[in-house]
């Protein structure tokens, strides 16, 4: 199991204030590092005075429609609507969102939908 993921910000301050935004919950803090809850997985803030690219965290929501519509009130960019990507052969539904962080760098929603589900 994925205990902890690092993800390198150009801005700690606005990246902490971006993730509380979203409503991620801020575990500890010490100087240049910030620690998240993801779940089980901890996500740690590593601040470098530089942007870098990143690879996309896909962060896991019980209703995607719901929570994309939450980014618009917060003042969040987003960049893809909610939309199907795959049904697997029980009729388990994959869907998945895209948004941007405060760098400018995609971060997507991703749910499951039961066979009939909404």
């Amino acid at each position: 199991m994925l205990s902890q993921i690092s993800r390198r910000v150009e801005d700690l301050a606005r990246a902490r204030a971006f993730y509380a935004r979203l409503g991620v919950a801020e575990l500890y803090a010490f100087p240049g590092l910030a620690f998240l809850a993801l779940g089980p997985t901890r996500l740690m803030l590593r601040e470098t005075g530089t942007r870098h690219e990143a690879d996309i965290l896909y962060l896991s929501v019980p209703d995607i429609a719901a929570a994309y519509a939450g980014l618009a009130a917060k003042g969040i960019a987003t960049t893809q609507a909610p939309h199907r990507i795959h049904t697997h052969p029980d009729g388990t539904e994959e869907w998945m969102a895209f948004f941007q962080d405060d760098e400018g760098r995609d971060l997507a929603f991703h749910a499951l939908k039961p066979p009939g589900g909404t």
